[in-house]
């Protein structure tokens, strides 16, 4: 793990890149605050895929096909309008 200033992370950004792109985690500080700088892949590692919607409705678990679909028939709670 590499630790730089701002104003280095700036002079050297292709070195900062090129580390981040071979996996080694960039940390870059500013005096009001700091970030971190990793590769695409190494951020999808670490946070996953999200499914789009569709995705999620098209390949659900096979459970799905077991789910109990009857209605409760109970009368509902007064709603005062």
């Amino acid at each position: 793990m590499n630790e730089w200033r701002i104003t280095d992370a700036k002079n050297k950004f292709s070195e900062v890149f090129d580390n981040a792109l071979t996996g080694k985690i960039q940390i870059v500080h500013r005096r009001d605050g700091d970030v971190v700088t990793l590769s695409r892949n190494e951020y999808e590692r670490l946070v996953g895929q999200k499914k789009s919607f569709e995705q999620h409705i098209l390949y659900a678990p096979h459970e799905i096909d077991q789910l109990d679909e009857t209605r409760d028939k109970s009368t509902m709670r007064p709603v005062g309008l």
